[in-house]
């Protein structure tokens, strides 16, 4: 049984607000000297690109409508398999820039599919 393209999405929305729970009030400095924050966020970053993989393959025109998908399960195989060292502060910086645009994204097509 296939599974719903929505949980999907709820895993992403659900993994982005625990990073941005993780990390509220922290600045740069606090987030790279905190081992335990760094490792909670790959961790969520990690989910978010297994699900959003998974939806690409179950519901492709759903994904699509998310932007830079390939690069978030590219950022996902990076941090699982180390192709290439991550430095926190890159982490840091998606967390800042990217994560809003991705939650709002992720919001408006969970409002839509109900």
């Amino acid at each position: 049984m296939q599974r719903d393209p929505r949980a999907f999405l709820w895993d992403v929305r659900e993994a982005a607000s625990a990073i941005q729970s993780f990390t509220a009030g922290m600045d740069v400095q606090a987030y790279v000297g905190s081992e335990l924050v760094r490792a909670a966020v790959e961790r969520k970053f990690e989910v978010i690109g297994e699900a959003l993989n998974q939806l690409a393959k179950v519901d492709a025109f759903t994904a699509a409508r998310i932007p830079d998908v390939p690069q978030i399960v590219a950022f996902r195989n990076q941090l699982i398999h180390g192709y290439a060292t991550i430095n926190p502060e890159t982490v840091w910086n998606i967390t800042q820039t990217a994560l809003p645009g991705l939650m709002r994204a992720v919001e408006q097509l969970l409002h839509e599919l109900g």
